[in-house]
């Protein structure tokens, strides 16, 4: 594998593009939950990230696509990601794109929490309070009469437990598998799972040509944005790049202040903040300390 520090300023680039595609989607989705049931908007997202994958990467790849160890945590992990889509999909239906975009910036916290029993990674008392902190966050943005409902707070919610999970079972496979197998699995199981469910939702009648191609978009967006943060960390450090995957909270605020005329409110501006702070802090605390213990070192 190449050097991840080689072209620090491209893989920048690279992940502010992905954030933007996820953050367009993420817009997309809330237009279309008015026209097109969610399952078969989820359906659309998966089954279209799989063409596009069958079409342009399966004749260079050949059978290396397909083989991965661990079968079964492949599944899982396309299950969860599938779990997250339907419930962030769900969520949008219900809730302005800003809020449940930062509802769902709750997962690193998660990540750090469940990290000590499914990892073996130390939970120190640190981390517990950054994660409390964040959590506190949520409740700014969530508090009564903020416009918000429950049951769209629930989804994002259930999200944010599915792409911790996620991140965590990434992390076991990642040093086994090759990205573009792992991007492979998530599309497939993503559109087997999405397809169980079409029976029960399918429309009585096709939806106008429209919302065909917006769905059809969704594949694409997604595709384009996992197959852009993959050269991203390709290209750079995820210590350099972390920190510029909370531009999509940014990206959420401005798109659903544009296109539905929804500015989140001063407090939940504060609960977003506090969310992006501690996870942060999670990401760069150690490097920090470790830094400024070197600068006391040297001045002494």
């Amino acid at each position: 594998m190449q050097q991840t520090s080689q072209h620090p300023g491209r893989g920048i680039l690279f992940v502010l593009g992905a954030i933007l595609l996820f953050a367009v989607l993420d817009t997309i989705v809330k237009h279309l939950s008015a026209h097109a049931p969610i399952p078969l908007l989820v359906w659309g997202r998966y089954s279209a990230h799989l063409a596009l994958m069958l079409l342009f990467l399966a004749p260079r790849q050949g059978l290396a696509l397909v083989r991965a160890p661990s079968l079964p945590l492949q599944i899982l992990r396309g299950l969860l990601l599938l779990g997250c889509t339907g419930f962030g999909f769900a969520a949008l239906a219900r809730m302005p794109v800003a809020e449940t975009t930062a509802i769902f910036f709750t997962a690193p916290l998660l990540v750090a929490l469940l990290a000590g029993p499914w990892l073996g990674e130390r939970l120190t008392r640190e981390r517990w309070l950054t994660a409390l902190a964040g959590f506190a966050g949520i409740l700014l943005i969530a508090r009564p009469h903020a416009g918000l409902t429950s049951t769209g707070i629930a989804l994002a919610l259930g999200g944010a437990v599915c792409y911790a999970c996620y991140q965590l079972l990434t992390r076991q496979l990642a040093g086994r598998t090759p990205p573009l197998t792992l991007l492979f699995y998530t599309a497939l199981v993503g559109t087997l799972g999405a397809s169980l469910a079409l029976p029960w939702f399918w429309p009585a009648s096709w939806p106008p040509l429209w919302v065909i191609l917006a769905t059809v978009a969704l594949g694409i967006l997604g595709g384009s944005g996992h197959l852009l943060l993959i050269h991203a960390f390709r290209n750079a450090p995820a210590s350099l790049l972390s920190p510029f995957l909370y531009a999509q909270l940014l990206w959420a605020t401005l798109l659903g202040a544009t296109f539905f005329g929804h500015w989140p409110d001063g407090l939940s501006f504060l609960g977003m903040g506090i969310i992006v702070a501690s996870g942060a802090w999670l990401a760069f605390g150690p490097s920090l300390r470790q830094h400024f213990r070197r600068l006391q070192a040297g001045l002494r």
